[in-house]
């Protein structure tokens, strides 16, 4: 497993984004599966109005993101910590 570090060009309030081999990853927990597919769905508008999509499982109320940028080599870049801000700006 590679290095892992919480993102400092974050708020206090993002500090559950992870950054480890290359990716940003964070779990969401929601009260049911309905709440987290609403919440996936919001997060799909999102990644479409980015142009930058996450990777993502759903396993009933919890949901898994991580985002890291393919083009530059699947490394964490702004671009990633933008869509990472802006997820949480969902909740």
């Amino acid at each position: 497993m590679g290095r892992v570090r919480s993102v400092e060009a974050m708020d206090a309030k993002d500090a559950q984004w992870i950054e480890a081999d290359g990716r940003l990853r964070r779990e969401f927990a929601f009260a049911n599966f309905s709440e987290a597919f609403a919440f996936m769905t919001r997060v799909a508008m999102l990644a479409e109005q980015h142009t930058h999509h996450p990777e993502w499982s759903n396993v009933y109320g919890r949901v898994v993101i991580e985002l890291t940028t393919h083009d530059d080599g699947n490394i964490v870049t702004d671009n990633d910590r933008n869509m990472a801000a802006a997820i949480d700006a969902l909740l």
